[in-house]
Order: C-alpha cells, then structure tokens, then sequence
C-alpha cells in the first residue's frame, strides 16, 4: 500500500509500506475512505517536536472494514466505521468513567494517512454508521474522528451551558468546531478569536456572535469590553501556545471555565495566579468515543456540517501539499483522498 511518511521537518514523502495485518485478535484493518492533515500534524513538519525516525503520519480516518481479528465482533468487513485518534477497550475503569482517551489500554493512532490501517483495541474504539452514508457526508464523519470530538470536549470541559457567553480562542479546524459545539450546547454568545476573514465567515456560520481579531492584552482587553468587564463563562482554548493559554485564563470571569484541547507546548500556569482567580482548568485528549454516537448521528442528520472546515481536497499522492498549505494558512484543513 502507499502511505504518508514523516523524514525531518518540512520532509513528508509518499512511499510504498508494508500492507497492515492483523496483529492481534483486537485489531482490525480497514480502507480508508478518506483521511486528512491535521493541525498537530505540522508541529513536527514545523521542526517544533522531535520526529527522530522516519515514520508513518495520520491520526484522523474514517473507512471500510476489510478484516478483523477473532475477538473483534462489534464490526464486520464491509461496514462503514468511524473511530478515535486514541484506541480504547471502552471497557477498563477509565472508559466506564467517561475517558477513552486514557483507557489502560490506549494506542495512539499515528498512520492514518495511508490507502489501509490497522485499527488496535477495533472492538471499543470503532462505530459503525446504520449504512454506508453517501460521499458527501465522509467529511463531516472524518471531522467526527478528531477535530469534531476535540472540539465538542473543549465546549464540555470549559461546562458551555445554555444561555452562557463563550469564548473560543483558535480559528483552526477544532476552534472552528468549538463554535459548533458550543452552539449546540446553548451557549447565548460566542465570541470567536480570529484574524482571518475566510474563517470569522466560517465561524459566523457556525454561530459565532462575535470577532474579536486582538491577541494577548489586547484580546483579553476586548473580551473584557464585551463581558461588562467581568469575563466569559466558558473559554475553549484551542491552539496549545503559551499566548493563547494566557488569553484563555484571563478572558474567563471569576468561577468561570476554561477548556484546554491544544496540545501545550512551551506552556507554564502560574499556580498562585490560577488559584486566586477562581477560573477552573480541563483539558486533555479528547475523549472522543464517549461522543462518537451522538456526533455521527448529528452529521448525518444534518444537524451539525463540520466537514466545511475542509476548505482544500487532494488525492493522497498530494498529502505534502497538504501539509504545506496548512502551514501557510492558506487552507483551514486538507482532505485527503486515496
């Protein structure tokens, strides 16, 4: 098969790999039906995380099932599926507690950018739609996989609660998520941080109320003016810098939330600060099985159409272009097609 390859920053290639097999009676292997780049994806391409060995890139996916292992009974080849970025029994303590995505048996997914893979942990982690759904709902089912579920787990984590004022700060494809998650969850005002037209309109659309383009100070300065000095309820903190973890804690009101899905990097939270603000603190991978029922059946319903983040499609040969726009913002999110 053919399939996505990280060498040094900048450096993705597209080369012949082993065919993926059934290594386990967990596992299964499906066809991907379409995968994507994601933003974390380009830390690495950005020489920001070690990358060490070449090797295989891709953590989003959605597929058909061509084989599975002799305990996996959940799916059967020829089914439609939609998985996680973290595998999860769904069985362990930290599954029935409502996160997956630190099941003790937990395998990161990292070669999702391929024409096959292998799924660990296939009977927890992989949801069957009721049919094969048409082509044009794969998007928003792809979404559903990784930058959807991260998005909705930012609103819950920072508690969106009807009638609430939000804050989302990132305008990529999960703060671009977050505005629908907390949409749906209620939330009165959105006010969405973003310097770029193409995706404030995006934002708008997925029921942002407001734009606030200031960062640092001044972003939390305007939030401020917006809030009647107090700050939001719920703040979803979606990129992983230093910055935006400091406009996300200093744009929430006293008792207020902050939700933190951006991998962090380089970030430092001063504890004599955070405990005289009175601002609660979650985050973490998303647990995202815990949602994929409820999410698959808002795409396919129409309820919910995340799949828009994907302003940019190429066949999978193309995945470094993929990357490349990214980089330059000149796509919000590429979609790849093997």
């Amino acid at each position: 098969m053919r399939g996505a390859v990280i060498h040094a920053p900048g450096d993705v290639r597209f080369e012949t790999l082993d065919d993926p097999k059934i290594l386990h009676p967990t596992d299964a292997v499906i066809r991907t039906a379409v995968t994507c780049v994601c933003g974390s994806d380009l830390w690495p391409w950005r020489g920001l995380e070690p990358i060490g060995d070449a090797h295989p890139m891709g953590h989003e996916y959605v597929g058909f099932v061509e084989e599975v292992g002799s305990e996996v009974t959940a799916v059967k080849p020829g089914q439609f599926v939609v998985g996680s970025f973290a595998t999860s029994d769904n069985t362990c303590a930290n599954c029935r507690n409502g996160f997956p995505s630190n099941c003790l048996h937990r395998e990161f997914m990292s070669t999702c950018q391929a024409d096959y893979v292998r799924i660990p942990n296939a009977q927890g982690t992989l949801v069957a739609t009721d049919e094969v759904p048409g082509e044009e709902l794969w998007p928003g089912l792809l979404s559903v996989s990784d930058v959807m579920g991260t998005g909705w787990w930012a609103a819950d984590a920072a508690e969106v609660k009807p009638g609430s004022t939000a804050v989302v700060v990132g305008d990529g494809a999960v703060g671009l998520c977050a505005v629908i998650a907390a949409k749906e969850m209620g939330a009165e005002r959105i006010i969405a941080m973003s310097r770029h037209e193409s995706r404030q309109k995006l934002a708008r659309e997925f029921g942002a109320t407001d734009i606030v383009t200031e960062r640092g100070d001044e972003g939390i300065a305007r939030i401020k003016d917006l809030t009647d000095g107090i700050g939001a309820d719920s703040v979803l903190e979606c990129v992983g810098t230093a910055q935006a973890m400091q406009q996300a804690l200093h744009s929430a009101r006293p008792g207020g939330n902050v939700g933190f899905v951006g991998v962090p990097h380089d970030v430092a939270i001063d504890g004599q600060e955070l405990f005289f603000s009175h601002v609660g603190l979650r985050g973490g991978p998303a647990p995202v099985r815990r949602y994929l029922p409820d999410l698959i059946e808002r795409v396919v319903t129409g309820r919910i159409e995340p799949g828009k983040v994907f302003d940019l499609t190429l066949p999978l040969d193309q995945v470094a272009e993929g990357y490349k726009t990214m980089d330059e913002r000149r796509a919000i999110k590429a979609l790849l097609k093997p």
